[in-house]
């Protein structure tokens, strides 16, 4: 019986066929903590109660791949504030239980199928991958890490750059502008912060704490604040009064509020997400006021609906972080059997840019 475990979706380690499911509830059922020369472990979700529900199974490892697929042994994944909604059952997109948790990862090809041309066993290689040690992918969906970049940054890239790179094309940043981006030490707005200043913006940086604004300042960061107090006369006084051309949003809440009111005139605002954990309610009379657009993306909807355009957006990113003109932040290091740590420390706000899962 072929093994069920693949990895189809951006979102984390899916059956991409309803005949599996009933196949992994099975082994998920039936399956221990005692491994064997022919199995692995994989971190599932089973029940939508958060990362405390979380467990690690030993389920059989992937069989050989198929003529157009590969077989990959994972050494880092990256873990995110998406992980933790889908654990409880709060994304927008939610699987059938069960699933394995995670949707990026670089490892080593093991398995090349014989339709496949491109790939080289031993090459490193960036997939959906999740919290699992090995995977069957389709080579098509799978990208190669360039030489000399290390498989930690490279886990650690995918999502939280796709996202940034990809908003800020949508918000039309232009060299010159100012850009202000919330939660600056979090994954998603560190990249932000990285990725706005390559592409020539000036960088006005919020977090909640000194200590993470002094990491986000070494990315490039123009201008730093503390939004403890509040922002908008800061950001205003920092623009001569004119509030910032393109607002980066992953908090939303309270924070989107008071970015309604530091907006420029023809301003853009990005939704990037909620960690605040208040979805942003838009006053539209400020946008009318200010002339502004609200403009709100998933990197889901970006490889559903333009799949070309997201290749094309991680192949540019690749060879940026292969070339160091982006630079992924890594805080955390932990092992597959402390992913709901690892999960936690986000949830937490310990995490500053990105937490992963290594091999022991």
């Amino acid at each position: 019986m072929r093994s069920n475990i693949v990895s189809p979706s951006p979102y984390g380690c899916q059956l991409n066929r309803i005949n599996r499911l009933v196949k992994l509830r099975n082994v998920v059922a039936t399956s221990n903590t005692h491994g064997s020369l022919d199995s692995m472990k994989a971190v599932f979700c089973e029940k939508l109660e958060g990362p405390d529900a979380l467990v690690i199974r030993e389920v059989p490892a992937p069989d050989s791949p198929s003529p157009d697929e590969i077989k990959v042994a994972i050494e880092a994944r990256g873990v995110s504030f998406t992980d933790i909604l889908m654990s409880k059952g709060e994304y927008q997109v939610q699987p059938t239980l069960p699933f394995i948790i995670g949707g990026e990862g670089a490892g080593r090809v093991t398995e090349i199928g014989k339709n496949v041309q491109n790939f080289s066993i031993g090459d490193a290689v960036l997939v959906s991958a999740g919290c699992v040690e090995q995977v069957v992918v389709e080579a098509q969906r799978a990208t190669v890490i360039p030489k000399g970049t290390d498989l930690e940054s490279a886990a650690a890239f995918r999502s939280n750059y796709v996202t940034a790179f990809y908003a800020l094309q949508r918000g039309r940043l232009t060299p010159g502008e100012t850009l202000l981006v919330h939660g600056a030490a979090g994954g998603v707005g560190l990249a932000a912060v990285d990725v706005g200043k390559l592409m020539g913006a000036t960088v006005i940086a919020t977090a909640g704490s000194d200590d993470k604004l002094a990491v986000v300042g070494e990315l490039g960061a123009d201008h730093l604040i503390n939004y403890s107090n509040g922002f908008r006369d800061q950001v205003k006084e920092l623009t001569d009064g004119r509030g910032a051309d393109v607002i980066y949003d992953p908090v939303g809440g309270d924070v989107f509020d008071e970015s309604m009111r530091c907006i420029a005139p023809f301003g853009r605002i990005l939704i990037v997400g909620f960690t605040g954990g208040r979805p942003a309610l838009a006053k539209t009379n400020h946008l009318l006021i200010k002339d502004a657009e609200l403009i709100g993306f998933t990197i889901g909807g970006l490889a559903r609906n333009d799949p070309v355009w997201a290749r094309r957006n991680q192949e540019v990113l690749m060879q940026w972080l292969a070339s160091g003109r982006i630079h992924p932040y890594i805080s955390h290091r932990l092992p597959l059997e402390r992913t709901a740590e690892a999960l936690n420390l986000i949830t937490n706000r310990k995490v500053i840019g990105k937490a992963i899962i290594v091999n022991d």
